[in-house]
């Protein structure tokens, strides 16, 4: 069980706040009693989780790009933040296709940006920098990566996050020798749950396919994915950041990812995904054309489980219940912050 105490009164300032991840952070840090700062673009989608998940009253909320140095370095000297969460980026592979260079403005330069940052306000403690399991050159390998393997992403959006672990260690070495911030990155597989609007990711794809009751369109059933709850890593990252604060000594490079019985096929996730609906829910194999995404990726979490004593709680159909439940209560008009922290609790085990 997590101990979210730690967070109380400690000045937080998470980049990326209004998308999936950090508005399912923002949850949390808004329950665990955080002095929270949000910096980030308008939320990407509507309807968003940011406005759906009720923090906004909670907390500092910025609207800002983090290509925007000058902006960036004004939220800092007037939040002094303690923990530095980055989860800021233009994430999604078939986008950095269509928008290149401002996938590598936005993940590469972003992160110059916010390390620049933290390089000189020495009130940061505590620096995580979010990336994807997609930073390793994929070998289509059946066996999980690990945290010492080559970085070389295919497309723009996994290469610019290469790139953004490259920067991160580039100034962690450069200019952190003697100071007293910590510094990491956490490496995430496929993420899921209740929330996500997001284009071109399987289970906001499937919802939309019920909501105007059509089949589900799944363009690539055989590709092998880690998939896991939102709540995996973001409560990973949590940890990862409070336990460096405390002890220095353990920044790294951290994969996060579900167990190997959780990496599966995307037929296999939305055959779990269409029994959990009910109804007459299903779907088709129907490839519709897009850029090169990788087959199989998987990784090793051996490092994390045993430095940080981190484990996955929930398997992949504890995730996918847990996505429809919250999808189901949201097509419903229900409350929508009393459902997130009844699963953030039942994740806890509080």
């Amino acid at each position: 069980m997590q101990n979210l105490s730690f967070y109380s009164r400690k000045r937080v300032l998470v980049t990326g706040h209004t998308g999936f991840k950090g508005s399912w952070m923002c949850r949390i840090l808004v329950d665990a009693g955080a002095i929270l700062t949000g910096y980030s673009q308008e939320a990407p989608t509507q309807p968003n989780l940011f406005t759906l998940a009720g923090v906004a009253e909670h907390m500092t909320s910025i609207v800002g790009d983090v290509r925007d140095l000058a902006h960036l370095m004004q939220v800092f000297d007037e939040s002094q933040p303690e923990i530095v969460l980055h989860l800021a980026a233009q994430p999604i592979v078939r986008e950095s296709y269509e928008k290149p260079v401002y996938t590598y403005e936005t993940n590469v330069m972003g992160t110059v940006n916010i390390m620049e940052c933290v390089r000189t306000h020495s009130c940061v403690k505590s620096f995580v920098n979010v990336t994807t399991d997609k930073v390793y050159e994929n070998n289509e390998w059946p066996w999980g990566y690990r945290e010492n393997e080559l970085l070389d992403g295919f497309d723009p959006y996994s290469n610019s996050k290469s790139c953004s672990e490259l920067v991160t260690h580039s100034y962690r070495s450069s200019f952190f020798g003697g100071k007293q911030c910590a510094i990491s990155t956490a490496r995430a597989g496929n993420v899921i749950g209740g929330g996500d609007f997001a284009r071109d990711r399987i289970v906001p794809d499937c919802v939309r396919a019920l909501e105007k009751g059509e089949k589900i369109v799944v363009r690539n059933p055989h590709s092998t994915r880690p998939y896991q709850h939102v709540l995996e890593p973001v409560c990973a990252y949590l940890l990862l950041a409070q336990r460096q604060y405390e002890d220095a000594s353990l920044a790294d490079a951290y994969n996060v990812g579900p167990d190997d019985m959780d990496c599966v096929t995307t037929g296999y996730l939305v055959d779990i995904f269409c029994k959990v609906w009910g109804g007459d829910a299903t779907w088709e194999n129907r490839w519709v054309g897009g850029p090169h995404e990788a087959n199989f990726l998987k990784l090793d979490c051996s490092k994390i489980k045993t430095t940080l004593n981190w484990k996955p709680h929930w398997h992949i159909h504890d995730a996918l219940e847990k996505a429809v439940e919250w999808t189901q209560v949201w097509m419903a008009g229900g409350d929508i912050p009393a459902v997130m922290q009844k699963q953030i609790h039942e994740y806890l085990g509080v």
